[in-house]
């Protein structure tokens, strides 16, 4: 099982390996339009310390670039997952979609992945886009020690933070790890006056029964200041790639959840006066 006490090390290891400002990414994702305001760039950071089952980017669980076999029609053989990249070439990056910035209020968004596990690169990717005025968004399952969150969330413009299960233990069965480092980091940004919303993944059998969902609606109206919750449908977009990987998809017998179900978890929201989206 996954948790803090590896974290120091993981990072001082990955920090040796990169020589500096350097990171890991899997992709790079233009015109995005849900994550975060606007038209974005979506750079996704290699590495997450949590292991759901419901991920539809496995490709960025491990935090070494990793061989995948290529997609169907292409040709067969395999392919690299994962490439180093300095700050510069990041940036330079990002800044060839200034124009569309400008005009829709996007910017750049940091997902993964969890970016946090790549801190010190993630921290110089904000402060370069800040010298730049362009704006930052940072997707975040929030399980990070306490000052490399708050070293992180105070750089960036605004943060979407997954909230999945409200239940400690259930949070151990299902991610691998515990969510109480989460809910005081939630608390940290909550305080911090840095926008954000809640992203609320909804799968059927694991997120979303009644007392997980009434217990996330409660919490997020009593502590936070959250501006709503967008609510992530499981999707099987990311199936073949556990194939592609050689990895176990532990969610492939689980069905989507339908129209009528995720109308019913909407509503509970709503009920409790949280703004609701769905898809983000």
């Amino acid at each position: 099982m996954n948790d803090l006490n590896n974290w120091s090390e993981d990072l001082s290891n990955m920090a040796m390996k990169q020589k500096g400002p350097r990171g890991i990414i899997f992709k790079i994702k233009k015109y995005a339009i849900h994550d975060g305001p606007g038209i974005r760039t979506t750079l996704f950071l290699k590495g997450c310390p949590l292991d759901c089952p419901w991920c539809h980017n496995p490709e960025g669980k491990k935090a070494e670039p990793q061989i995948m076999a290529a997609a169907a029609g292409k040709g067969g053989g395999t392919e690299t997952v994962g490439w180093e990249i300095s700050v510069s070439s990041a940036v330079a990056e990002i800044e060839k979609d200034l124009l569309f910035y400008d005009e829709s209020g996007g910017g750049a968004t940091f997902s993964g992945g969890e970016p946090l596990m790549q801190a010190p690169f993630l921290k110089a990717l904000l402060q370069a886009c800040r010298d730049r005025e362009i704006h930052t968004v940072v997707d975040t399952s929030g399980f990070a020690p306490a000052e490399t969150f708050a070293g992180v969330i105070r750089l960036a413009d605004r943060v979407l933070f997954d909230l999945k299960i409200m239940d400690d233990q259930g949070h151990c069965i299902h991610t691998g790890v515990s969510n109480r480092q989460i809910f005081e980091n939630l608390k940290v940004l909550s305080a911090s006056g840095v926008p954000h919303r809640i992203r609320f993944p909804l799968i059927p059998g694991i997120t979303d029964t009644n007392e997980n969902v009434y217990s996330l609606a409660e919490w997020v109206r009593s502590h936070s200041t959250a501006d709503g919750v967008d609510i992530l449908p499981m999707h099987r977009i990311g199936d073949g790639k556990y194939e592609r990987l050689g990895m176990d998809n532990r969610m492939k017998k689980i069905l989507p959840p339908t129209d009528e179900q995720i109308a019913a978890v909407k509503k509970q929201f709503e009920d409790y006066g949280i703004s609701v989206v769905v898809g983000g």
